[in-house]
Formats: C-alpha cells, structure tokens, sequence
C-alpha cells in the first residue's frame, strides 16, 4: 500500500487528529491545489480542480487538526465524484 493509500485509509477512519497538512497532501494527490485567495481571505480556503467542483472550507486553528463535520464534508464531496 502506498502512502496515499495509507492516508486515505487514514482520513476514512476519521481519526481525531488528522491534521491540516495531511489534508493538503492527500487532496493534492487527488488532482487538488490549494488556492491562494490573498491576503484578506482570512481563514477560508479553496482546493481548486481542473474538472471537479471546488472544496471551500475553514482552515483550522488555533491548531491545525480539523473537525469532524470537515472530514465528513469532505468525504461526502470526494465520494459525490467517484475519487472515493
């Protein structure tokens, strides 16, 4: 198994300290970037596409573990687009 595999397995699990850069590596290998929306974006992110829909969320903090309502989210998008 590979370690996107391993982090996908990992991120399905929904552990409670799956972190922000984790989330970062494995969307990226999905085809995801990371948008840089400017200095005043505060902390809401965009992971853009080339094809798919973009995901918007919160990034977290003060520490950089997300919610679970994220990681829910988040799974229910990847799954709506068959990368899941």
């Amino acid at each position: 198994m590979s370690k996107r595999e391993k982090l996908v397995q990992r991120f399905l699990a929904m552990p409670r300290d799956f972190a922000w850069q984790e989330l970062v590596v494995m969307l990226a290998g999905f085809g995801y970037e990371l948008s840089s929306s400017g200095a005043t974006s505060g902390s809401r992110v965009k992971f853009l596409h080339e094809t798919l829909p973009p995901i918007i969320l919160h990034k977290p903090h003060p520490t950089p573990v997300l919610k679970r309502y994220q990681m829910e989210q988040i799974a229910e998008i990847l799954r709506n687009e068959g990368l899941l």
